[in-house]
């Protein structure tokens, strides 16, 4: 690679550099052609030979542009995209993501030491052979400057192939128009590119202003109190309470006035699950969300978190994991556990009569599942302790799943046991999860694909209610969504809304 002459005409560079970036990142790109195209058939044929000729020449037309307008600029601009193209592709490649908008937001919103479990070796190597090395190359090589006129014919002539090139597809359109946001997901640079961009015009567009809903009205000085835990990447299928063959609810499958529905996520990445949960309907605009409603409306909120990717939060009980261990102490300290920590003692410390906590864990979420639960709820194994998932047999993976399951258990059957001790409150606990998880199924690992091509394992989601004995009853339904939630806490705690629906209601 460092052999190649120096002072090279800038067309050849670019398209040096546009070969290099379709040989090193674009394998998942055309394995999804390959897959949904009859590569046998003429037509199929055809429409290979022009998405690769179209990928060659349309980037190479982009970097030729970056390199005329500014050397150092254009240089910088590609080193970025080869080693930003490096970790995307080994997350695709490793995990079956796609960088559509959404999975954008989820990347986005990950923190440090979300992010830094997903550190290998394998990961090093693709960034070192894809990314650094041709960077060092990047900006090793010389290259002569091109004249206004053959600049401006050289991308005339550019811009008028890719042209005749997408007419003479026209056949094809409909199948490319079909399949674009996964297209989009997994070329590169673009997919990161034009996608971030997406995401923070409507970002913007949405927390333009937070739409606040209709005042409320607290019907009843009866002290009552709901808690609500946002399970993360919980599947239902791996609940024993849900029919699952091994047993990963031994606490709550005997716990009386216990519940659960079947229940489908709205999406399968935390930030829109979480929306979900806490907002009175699916919508894509911002409304006022279910704590920052009850608090505005002077019921006492308290919100604790592990993890991550929530609306704006505007309460006076913010306590994320920081906060929460500095009065913490023992093994606890270092998982969910922490959440429950003087839980009791803060709800008898209100001195509000309807109090609403959320528990917001992080206990599922992959890679390193087995890092997720203390050594003593290994009750399966062997477990598999790799971020590379897909090196794990499907046993040891499953089995640190599991593992997260039978600690989720313990977690909320601790909720619960703190919440009987309450007898002076009519009680009640609800766990919702954000999303599923895959665990290999399809050969597809975690979540955050789109809704539209989403397996099952990502979006059925596990629905549990608790209410205590002098309190409500729950409806006999069989499927709710997670916009219930909203709902049926406003029912629990007998809070009177223009907004509430008592279809959307779980509690009699």
């Amino acid at each position: 690679m460092f052999t190649l002459k120096n002072n090279l005409k800038l067309i050849h560079f670019a398209l040096i550099l546009s070969a290099l970036n379709f040989a090193f990142f674009h394998y998942p790109f055309f394995k999804f052609v390959f897959e949904n195209v009859d590569y046998k058939g003429f037509n199929g044929i055809t429409v290979i030979i022009s998405l690769i000729i179209l990928m060659i020449v349309l980037n190479a037309f982009v970097f030729y542009l970056f390199l005329y307008l500014s050397r150092y600029v254009g240089k910088f601009l590609l080193v970025v995209f080869f080693l930003v193209n490096s970790v995307a592709v080994y997350f695709i490649n490793t995990y079956s993501v796609m960088l559509d908008e959404s999975m954008i937001g989820n990347v986005l919103n990950t923190k440090y030491e979300e992010a830094s479990s997903f550190f290998s070796l394998k990961l090093i190597a693709y960034l070192l052979f894809l990314g650094i090395l041709p960077s060092i190359y990047i900006i090793r090589t010389k290259y002569t400057s091109v004249p206004v006129k053959k600049f401006l014919k050289t991308i005339s002539l550019t811009l008028a192939f890719v042209l005749l090139l997408a007419f003479a597809n026209a056949s094809n359109w409909l199948w490319i128009d079909k399949n674009s946001k996964t297209l989009g997901g997994l070329a590169m640079p673009w997919s990161y590119t034009v996608n971030i961009s997406l995401f923070y015009i409507h970002e913007a567009k949405k927390n333009e202003k937070e739409i606040l809903l209709p005042n409320a009205t607290i019907k009843d000085n009866q002290k009552s109190v709901v808690v609500l835990v946002i399970g993360e990447s919980a599947r239902s299928q791996n609940f024993s309470l849900y029919g699952y063959s091994k047993d990963t609810n031994p606490l709550l499958s005997k716990i009386p006035n216990l519940y659960h529905f079947k229940a489908n996520s709205s999406a399968t990445y935390t930030t829109a699950g979480v929306k979900a949960i806490l907002e009175h309907k699916d919508t894509g605009d911002l409304y006022e969300i279910l704590p920052n409603y009850l608090y505005r409306n002077d019921v006492e909120v308290i919100w604790r978190t592990s993890n991550w990717g929530e609306p704006p939060v505007h309460i006076k009980n913010f306590e994320n994991k920081q906060f929460l261990q500095k009065n913490c102490k023992g093994e606890i300290c270092d998982y969910d556990e922490l959440l429950l920590n003087g839980l009791k003692e803060e709800i008898l410390a209100s001195t509000k009569n309807k109090i609403l906590i959320v528990l917001h864990t992080s206990t599922s979420h992959g890679p390193t599942y087995n890092t997720k639960y203390p050594p003593q709820f290994e009750k399966f194994s062997p477990v598999c302790k790799s971020v590379e998932l897909a090196k794990c047999s499907q046993t040891e993976l499953m089995n640190a799943y599991d593992n997260t399951i039978v600690y989720t258990d313990y977690l909320l059957s601790k909720v619960i046991n703190d919440l009987k001790q309450l007898t002076d409150y009519k009680s009640t606990m609800l766990f919702v999860s954000d999303h599923g998880e895959s665990l290999g199924e399809k050969n597809l690992y975690m979540h955050g694909l789109p809704m539209s091509i989403a397996p099952k394992e990502q979006y059925e989601i596990p629905f549990i209610v608790w209410v205590s004995d002098n309190s409500k009853q729950v409806k006999p339904l069989t499927e709710v969504t997670q916009n219930h939630v909203f709902h049926s806490v406003l029912n629990f705690l007998n809070i009177g809304s223009p907004i509430y629906e008592e279809e959307m209601n779980i509690y009699k």
